[in-house]
């Protein structure tokens, strides 16, 4: 077997690099010492509710595409075939769905922190369990998404490991601590059109080098990489067009429908109206940038091959092939391997980022003011650069503690992806169902991660004590979305052709990832909603108006509407205005950071949702008039 083959970078690469720092930096700093100079919670953590559409569209895309997913979608086209380009077709239901019912409410609750819908529909301790699972999720995920960019790069390029790491690391730091949400969103818009550059250098020079993009396709026909539309239902099979398509939805709605990092971003545009255009923004840009990675994994093929570097022994994992790829590509174009090398590393500054500051929102917003009412703006504010000060250095801890976790490092990875379904099932079951109470929203969200650790682990040790040897796992080596939510799932199943067909828990475990959101958060709606009956149905007095979306109302239509106004919480808007409820009274005291306002740009998107949404149920409808 051939060794490992160094290549190395040149000094204008270097330059392209640190230019990507120096930039970032110097955006976190132009917003601390502009504007408002983040002296206010509602500037540092929600850009004073001032953004427009297109950065904030491309804000969600590159907290979406993260460097997993630049190492991990080349190589997955290049191992498998192009099924996985069939992602695509989720994208249309996972933002639609985010656009028309999460957004809607989230912005006229006038929320802060996602999480404090959890309040507002349940209690303090919904809240509190849906902010700590969030925290644990999130911690786990920072560090191994800068470690992991960094490993590839010093195996491939000799680029220093540790330097790469605290480089990146503290640059991050500096300007999420110091801009806070306008500086995030900002360098995200600079990193995702460095992201697009790079991408778009190695895909047009190694097309050239393989004869043309006709070529390319040609080459990839030959060898079998170009994938039909595969109808096959079966959930066990790893891809299919179902899996991809369908369980891809869910995937998609755990990021863009409630995860904080996402969710803060709606929150920070002009207008509720604003907030949805970029769910549309985004949708063609998320299609280019699957595109972009599915193409550079069938130029890789066509300059390969199936003498690809690793079964030639240049690289010892998956991750590190597209590296390789780079740059023997660009090796005679000096400037271009550090354009990549940026584009990698601005999908890591772009996950990161919103890692610390969705975690200062939530940590701010859910565990600290809460105990502190009478905290000052200034003291609010402080402690909110501090704490995204702290998670920083947090994640570089976390980063020192995947490099010793060796082959654990999948197994921890794997648990950031376990936990997205079960809060979306969590909202979910808030949202949609307005009979279930607290104890079964707590006791669905526990039945749905312990459904998830189970399945997860259960998969990960199944295939590594197995009686058939399996590839290695890689941190980055299967495929990605880069979305935030499912990432680590994708380490917990190979791509295993041929294998015979599992028995048992082995058919349990074997489940495709792409359900995993799927059958995580329906775990938790299911749950949820039978320990609701058996414990007694919330009463329709203490919902909070403006938290349940009248789903039901329309999708029974064929009940009589007694019935239909049960399952829908149908009230009248005046008995809500005369009897307000301690939920109610909870919303209308969020005036410290300028949550509870109703102004009149707010009462025409009312009336507009109203025409959109039709008179079945009027209960979403009745927010500000009585809880705000």
């Amino acid at each position: 077997m051939a060794a490992m083959v160094e290549m190395r970078f040149t000094l204008v690469d270097y330059v392209i690099f640190a230019l990507l720092l120096l930039l970032s930096s110097g955006i976190g700093l132009y917003y601390a010492f502009s504007g408002g100079r983040q002296r206010t919670m509602q500037e540092f953590l929600l850009a004073d509710r001032s953004m427009s559409c297109l950065p904030v569209a491309l804000s969600l895309l590159a907290t979406f595409q993260s460097a997993v997913a630049i190492l991990g979608v080349p190589a997955e086209i290049y191992t498998s075939g192009t099924q996985y380009w069939f992602l695509g077709t989720s994208y249309v239901l996972g933002l639609l769905i985010p656009a028309h019912i999460f957004i809607p409410m989230f912005y006229r609750l006038r929320l802060t922190s996602a999480y404090e819908y959890l309040e507002l529909r349940f209690n303090k301790v919904v809240r509190l369990c849906g902010t700590i699972t969030f925290i644990f999720q999130m911690v786990i995920y920072m560090g191994v998404v800068l470690y992991a960019p960094a490993l590839a790069l010093n195996a491939v390029t000799g680029f220093d490991l540790w330097g790469a790491v605290l480089t990146v690391g503290l640059v991050c730091t500096f300007y999420t601590a110091l801009g806070g949400l306008k500086a995030v969103i900002w360098t995200d818009v600079f990193q995702t059109v460095v992201m697009f550059a790079g991408q778009l250098a190695v895909i047009v020079v190694g097309a050239y080098q393989a004869g043309g993009i006709e070529a390319v396709w040609k080459k990839a026909q030959e060898g079998n990489r170009i994938s039909g539309l595969d109808l096959n239902p079966d959930p066990l099979e790893r891809h299919t067009f179902w899996t991809l398509g369908v369980g891809g939805v869910f995937m998609m709605l755990a990021l863009y429908g409630v995860n904080q990092a996402q969710v803060q971003r709606y929150l920070s545009s002009r207008t509720e109206k604003e907030a949805i255009t970029s769910c549309y923004v985004v949708f063609p840009c998320q299609q280019i940038v699957l595109a972009l990675g599915c193409l550079m994994g069938l130029v890789m093929y066509a300059r390969y091959g199936e003498e690809s570097p690793l079964a030639s022994g240049y690289v010892k994992a998956k991750d590190q092939m597209v590296l390789y790829f780079v740059m023997d590509v660009l090796k005679d174009l000096p400037g271009l391997p550090g354009l990549f090398l940026a584009c990698l590393f601005s999908g890591a500054l772009s996950t990161i980022s919103s890692a610390f500051n969705s975690l200062a929102t939530v940590t701010m917003e859910d565990l600290i003011k809460p105990h502190f009412p009478d905290m000052t703006e200034y003291r609010a504010t402080l402690l909110s650069k501090s704490l995204a000060l702290g998670y920083g250095l947090i994640c570089l801890g976390m980063a020192y503690i995947a490099s010793q976790m060796g082959s654990v490092l999948q197994a921890s990875l794997s648990i950031f992806g376990m936990i997205g379904g079960p809060l979306l099932g969590l909202f979910c079951l808030g949202m949609f169902f307005p009979w279930a109470n607290p104890t079964g929203a707590v006791t669905g969200l526990v039945a749905g991660l312990v459904m998830a650790f189970w399945i997860g682990i259960g998969s990960f040790v199944s295939q590594t004590v197995g009686s058939d040897p399996l590839p290695p796992l890689n941190t980055t080596a299967l495929p990605d979305t880069g979305n935030m939510t499912t990432v680590a799932m994708t380490t917990l199943v190979s791509a295993v052709a041929n294998k015979a067909r599992p028995t048992g828990l082995q058919h349990f475990y074997s489940l495709s990832y792409m359900w995993y959101s799927a059958h995580n958060s329906t775990t938790v709606v299911i749950v949820g909603l039978l320990v609701s009956f058996l414990t007694g149905p919330m009463k329709e007095k203490d919902v909070t108006p403006g938290t349940i979306y009248p789903v039901l109302g329309t999708l029974l239509f064929f009940l009589p509407e007694r019935y239909r106004e049960k399952l829908c919480c149908v009230t009248t808007l005046e008995r809500r205005a005369s009897e307000p409820s301690a939920q109610q009274q909870l919303m209308t005291q969020k005036t410290s950071n300028g949550n509870a306002f109703c102004t009149n740009e707010d009462k025409a998107e009312d009336e507009d949702l109203e025409r959109r949404l039709g008179p079945v149920c009027h209960y979403t409808y009745i927010v500000h008039e009585t809880a705000l």
